[in-house]
């Protein structure tokens, strides 16, 4: 048996090679042109700040000069738990995760005492007129109820959640 010749094969197999790694070879080549740096990748942008902001004036809003606090008043943290678990538990929790309102854990560094405040008494004023309730509202997706909280019941809720 008599074998083909090699110069069609190698014919056939340079031709191949060409049309699959051809372009590859000419876009690797050298150009006149000016080459282009990427710049380097910019410092990671640092945390934001928290969200403490000051509610709004509006008539009966609660403002910082209305609370005094001190070290947590535990016995008013026990009352603020005993209202919790009638009228709060159902939404938030007692950690940082989201129920249907946010988890309470934490939130003290993230909203002020008297925002809190205005917040459980004046929960309707709050959505009408404060953007982070506003914002909280697009988050959630539902309106925080008015529980008809006292400002004492209030301020024993605070007390719990200052005390997580």
């Amino acid at each position: 048996m008599q074998r083909p010749p090699a110069l069609p094969r190698l014919i056939i197999f340079s031709t191949l090679f060409g049309i699959a790694f051809g372009p590859l070879l000419i876009g690797c080549g050298g150009s006149d042109a000016p080459e282009k740096t990427t710049p380097p990748p910019a410092a990671p942008a640092p945390a934001p700040a928290p969200e403490t902001s000051a509610p709004p004036a509006f008539p009966g809003a609660i403002t910082a000069a209305d609370l005094t606090l001190g070290p947590v008043d535990k016995a008013m943290a026990q009352k603020g738990a005993t209202t919790y678990n009638v009228k709060c538990q159902s939404c938030h929790t007692l950690t940082d995760k989201r129920v249907v309102g946010p988890g309470w854990k934490g939130i003290i560094a993230k909203r002020s005492p008297e925002w809190i405040m205005n917040m459980i008494v004046h929960t309707d004023a709050m959505l009408s007129v404060d953007t982070a309730a506003q914002k909280m509202l697009e988050e959630c997706l539902v309106r925080m109820p008015n529980q008809n909280l006292s400002v004492q019941e209030a301020r024993e809720v605070l007390e719990l959640m200052r005390s997580i």
